[in-house]
């Protein structure tokens, strides 16, 4: 019962004091900024942003030619994946095991995506010149 008491008498001191005060103001308060995930560090030797499976890409790529020539190239995994079997094809690249082999173009299609203003589209053959050096081209007679 004390406790009713009490109560109803804090209310009766407080409710009037609260009810006669000015309306609080709000305060603007600023949007958050966006979170913008940080770059990964870029290894200083191969140039090769330093996050998921960069060394495993550094130790089979860097095996046949230099990190820039990755680093400049842009794609999506299917695209990489065509150089890659260009590579195998042409450039006698060992094959790799499916797991490692969708572990390097994950790392290459996440961080070295498709952008428009780094690499035009291949030339139509139609549009090409004729190659001077085929046989069709060429005659010693």
């Amino acid at each position: 019962m004390q406790k009713k008491q009490l109560l109803l008498v804090l209310l009766s001191v407080v409710l009037p004091v609260a009810c006669t005060k000015e309306p609080v103001q709000a305060v603007p308060v600023a949007a958050p900024a966006p979170v913008v995930a940080a770059e990964p560090k870029i290894d200083p030797v191969t140039g090769f942003k330093m996050t998921g499976d960069w060394e495993l890409v550094r130790g089979n790529c860097t095996a046949c030619h230099s990190a820039k020539l990755i680093t400049q190239q842009r794609g999506t995994a299917e695209q990489w994946l065509t150089m890659i079997r260009w590579m195998q094809k042409k450039q006698n690249l060992w094959q790799f095991d499916p797991g490692t082999e969708n572990r390097i173009i994950t790392y290459l299609s996440e961080n070295y995506p498709p952008d428009a203003a780094r690499r035009r589209a291949a030339i139509p053959p139609d549009l090409m010149p004729p190659n001077p050096y085929t046989p069709e081209t060429t005659s010693l007679d």
